[in-house]
């Protein structure tokens, strides 16, 4: 008596919700043929092709992709347009020389030497090599754990080194929105100081010229009530937590920002938020642009 071939279930319908475990090494091909034996190799060939296979966070098309035990295999329903996504981070730009991420709140940007811990860098890094071994990533500038928001990545030593040597004149623009304690009674203000760091590695605001790093930042009022008022902060200078230093100085420390005077974590994080960059392209010298939207919880804090 012939049995009729148990199917798979891999129906087109529902491939959006067909996710397979990698048990072994193998090829990607070869693994998709022995999981779904009805279907031709033209067939999963065109899948692929339209984009309708993930490893991992990993969009492929590439059917001889190199699989390891542990991986995940997903088969989308629809082409995918969507740029890698990954846990605590969003691309939100990548070319040939660059990758423009959207952190979350929480994520290193780099982590200590010899600690194994997830960070940014160590996410991109292997992301980059899954399509060349050889292939490296470089940390041009750095956003504090608790901080959200956009940063860049070099795809080179060269552009890093470009990107690095003149960036205050590479941005073109830099927003940050952030929630801090108190109501902010100036509707907009300019706040210049100057930045030194003690060996603790503190920063502390001087208002004599001369006294350390000068910084200049400008600030709008968006939205307060009796506890806390959500500002947009244009920077005119970059230097580390310039940011933080000088809302604590004008009396409005960020909300979690325990390190530099905050009381108050309403947020369970930082209020503090990467919202705008612009900046030239380091090699086609095109002015690129991105923007992400104020963070709902922010929003929601004030009322």
């Amino acid at each position: 008596m012939k049995y009729p071939q148990k199917k798979s279930e891999f129906k087109t319908e529902k491939l959006k919700e067909v996710a397979l475990k990698v048990t072994g090494q193998t090829e990607l091909m070869k693994f998709l043929i022995e999981k779904f034996p009805e279907k031709s190799r033209t067939a999963i060939k065109s899948m692929l092709a339209h984009k309708q296979i993930t490893v991992d966070d990993l969009v492929t098309t590439q059917f001889d992709f190199p699989l390891k035990r542990g991986q995940m295999v997903f088969l989308n329903k629809k082409k995918s347009e969507e740029k890698p996504r990954f846990r605590g981070m969003r691309v939100v730009f990548e070319d040939k020389d660059l990758i423009v991420i959207d952190k979350f709140s929480g994520l290193l940007t780099v982590a200590p030497e010899g600690d194994r811990v997830k960070s940014a860098f160590s996410i991109l890094t292997e992301y980059v090599k899954r399509f060349d071994p050889k292939n490296e990533l470089f940390i041009v500038h750095r956003l504090d754990k608790d901080t959200s928001g956009l940063m860049v990545f070099a795809k080179s030593k060269k552009v890093q080194e470009v990107l690095q040597q003149d960036w205050n004149n590479a941005t073109l623009e830099c927003v940050y929105v952030a929630v801090v304690e108190g109501v902010v009674e100036k509707l907009e203000g300019t706040i210049t100081s100057w930045l030194k760091e003690n060996k603790a590695l503190m920063m502390f605001s001087s208002p004599i010229a001369g006294e350390g790093m000068k910084a200049v930042t400008n600030y709008k009022l968006l939205k307060s009530d009796k506890l806390y008022s959500l500002l947009e902060v244009k920077l005119e200078t970059r230097r580390r937590n310039q940011v933080r230093v000088q809302l604590k100085e004008i009396g409005h420390p960020v909300t979690g920002d325990k390190k530099y005077g905050a009381k108050l974590n309403p947020l369970g994080q930082m209020g503090l938020h990467s919202r705008v960059l612009s900046f030239k392209h380091p090699v086609t010298g095109k002015a690129l642009r991105f923007d992400t939207p104020i963070p709902g919880k922010f929003v929601k804090l004030i009322r």
